[in-house]
C-alpha cells in the first residue's frame, strides 16, 4: 500500500473514530489514475458535515458548491471530501459512491467512460428535483438513462407519479416504462413512510389521477391490492342503467368529484379511495345481480388495518373509518327522525358531500338527496315543534268531530301554532283546537 493511500485510510479512520462514516472512492481506480499520471489527489466520501470537518481539518479550504464539502492539501496530497448521502430508497449497490465529478472527467480524458455511466451515482445533496429535467418542458422525464437514475433512489418513481398528477403533466415513454419495470423494486426498497410522504403532497383534486398512476404501473398492486382489486368487481351504474363499471373505476370518479365542493379536503378524498372496498368482502351474485350488504361496515374495518399498514395516526385513522362506516347514511330518503340522527353524526358534512359526489359519480338522480337536504332545514326547529302535541285521535276526542278534512286542518293549525310559539303545552293544545272548532263553525 503506497503512502498516499495509507495517509487517505488515516484520514478516513480520524473520521471515523468521531462517529460519522468515511471511505475512499473507489480506492482501486484512484491508486491506478495516481500510477499512471503521479498527480497525488484522492477523494473521499464521508456523512460528517462542513464544521465538523473544518474542527478536526483546521487547514480545510470549505466548499460553497453542495456537492463538495471541500479540500485538504496534507503532506503533498490533496484530498477532497464528498457528501455521503446515498438514499435509503436507492438500489443497495448505489450505497456505494463510485465516481466525483474528478474521476468522471479522468476516465474521458482517457476514453474510458464505461457504457453504463450515461447517469451515475455522484455523491450529492439531497434535491426533491434530482434526477429530473426542467419540468417547464412540458413533461416529467427523469434525467440521463432512465433506468440508472431511477436505481439511484426509487423513490423518484412515486415522485414522478406525483408531478404527472399535481402539474397535470404526461410521464415521458422511457421513465414511464421505467417505473413500470421498477415497480417491484420500488415497493421493495422504499419505505411506506417515504411514499406516504410523497402522497401527502398529492393535492385533494389530483389525488383520483395519482391513484390511477399508481394502478396504471402496477405499484398500487402491491401497495394497496385491496383497492387493486376493485377493478375486478363489477357494478350497475345506476338503478335506472342497465350498465355496468367496475367498482374501481367508481371510485376514481367519486375522489375526482368529491374535491368539487371541498377542494382542500385532503383526508376526506382518502375516505373516498376506502369507501366501497368492502364490496371486495361482501360481493354476492344472486338473481341476475351483484349485492353488497353491509359493505361499509366491512369496509370500515379493512380500512383500518390498511390505514394501519400506511402508518397514519390514530387520529387520521379514526376520522377516515367513521367517513367510510356512514358513507351510507345520507343516500336514501330519511324522515325527520331519521334526518336528525344522521344529523347528530360527527363529519355530517362530509358525508353529505361524498354523497354528492357518489350521485354525480354514478350519473344517478337527486331526488333522494334532495329531500334530505331540505329535511336538514328542519333540523333547525325543536323535535317537538315537528309534530302536533295532539294527534288526530285525541283532536277528534276533544272536538268530537268524525274522520275528515277537519280534523288535518285543526293539526296543521296547531302544529303553526307551536312553532310560532302560541302554544307550548298539551292543556293550551287541547284550548287551543276546541277554539279553533268554534271558529271554524261560526264561518
Amino acid at each position: 500500500m503506497d503512502k498516499t493511500y495509507r495517509d487517505a485510510v488515516s484520514i478516513c479512520k480520524t473520521i471515523m473514530r468521531n462517529g460519522f462514516e468515511a471511505y475512499v472512492i473507489n480506492a482501486r481506480l484512484q491508486r491506478e489514475l495516481i500510477a499512471e499520471t503521479g498527480e497525488a489527489e484522492l477523494d473521499i466520501a464521508t456523512d460528517m458535515d462542513p464544521e465538523g470537518l473544518d474542527k478536526i481539518f483546521p487547514e480545510l479550504t470549505l466548499s460553497e458548491n453542495s456537492r463538495f464539502l471541500g479540500k485538504l492539501s496534507e503532506g503533498g496530497v490533496l484530498y477532497r471530501f464528498y457528501p455521503l448521502e446515498a438514499e435509503d430508497s436507492a438500489y443497495p449497490e448505489e450505497y456505494v459512491a463510485r465516481l466525483t465529478p474528478r474521476l468522471l472527467k479522468r476516465l474521458g480524458d482517457k476514453g474510458e467512460l464505461p457504457p453504463n455511466i450515461a447517469c451515475p451515482y455522484t455523491p450529492g445533496i439531497k434535491d426533491r428535483y434530482a434526477g429530473f429535467v426542467d419540468i417547464e418542458q412540458g413533461l416529467v422525464k427523469f434525467s440521463g438513462n432512465a433506468d440508472l437514475t431511477l436505481k439511484q433512489d426509487y423513490l423518484r418513481g412515486i415522485r414522478a407519479l406525483r408531478f404527472s398528477a399535481n402539474y397535470n403533466l404526461p410521464i415521458e415513454h422511457n421513465t414511464w416504462i421505467a417505473i413500470v419495470r421498477g415497480a417491484r423494486r420500488i415497493l421493495d426498497y422504499v419505505s411506506i413512510a417515504d411514499i406516504m410522504d410523497e402522497w401527502r403532497r398529492v393535492e385533494a383534486e389530483n389525488m383520483y389521477e395519482f391513484v390511477r398512476l399508481l394502478f396504471d404501473c402496477q405499484i398500487l398492486h402491491g401497495l394497496l391490492p385491496e383497492i387493486a382489486a376493485l377493478s375486478r368487481v363489477t357494478q350497475l351504474l345506476n338503478r335506472e342503467a342497465d350498465q355496468e363499471e367496475s367498482v374501481f373505476e367508481h371510485t376514481l370518479k367519486l375522489m375526482r368529484h368529491y374535491p368539487e365542493q371541498n377542494p382542500f379536503d385532503w383526508k376526506g378524498t382518502i375516505a373516498c379511495l376506502f369507501h366501497d372496498v368492502g364490496k371486495l368482502y361482501t360481493a354476492e351474485y344472486f338473481a341476475g345481480n351483484w349485492h353488497f350488504h353491509q359493505h361499509h361496515q366491512v369496509g370500515a374495518q379493512v380500512t383500518r388495518k390498511i390505514l394501519h399498514r400506511l402508518r397514519f395516526t390514530p387520529e387520521d385513522t379514526d376520522l377516515i373509518c367513521h367517513l367510510v362506516r356512514h358513507h351510507m347514511r345520507f343516500s336514501s330518503m330519511l324522515t325527520d327522525k331519521g334526518i336528525r340522527r344522521f344529523r347528530a353524526l360527527p363529519e355530517h358534512l362530509r358525508l353529505i358531500e361524498m354523497e354528492r359526489a357518489n350521485v354525480k359519480a354514478r350519473k344517478g338522480n337527486y331526488t333522494d338527496f334532495n329531500h334530505n337536504l331540505k329535511m336538514m332545514e328542519r333540523t333547525e326547529l325543536p323535535e317537538e315543534m315537528l309534530e302536533p302535541l295532539l294527534n288526530g285521535n285525541e283532536i277528534m276526542e276533544f272536538t268530537n268531530l268524525n274522520p275528515g278534512p277537519a280534523v288535518g286542518l285543526i293539526r296543521d293549525a296547531l302544529l303553526n301554532a307551536q312553532v310560532s310559539g302560541d302554544v307550548s303545552s298539551v292543556p293550551e293544545a287541547v284550548e287551543f283546537v276546541l277554539g279553533y272548532k268554534e271558529n271554524s263553525t261560526k264561518e
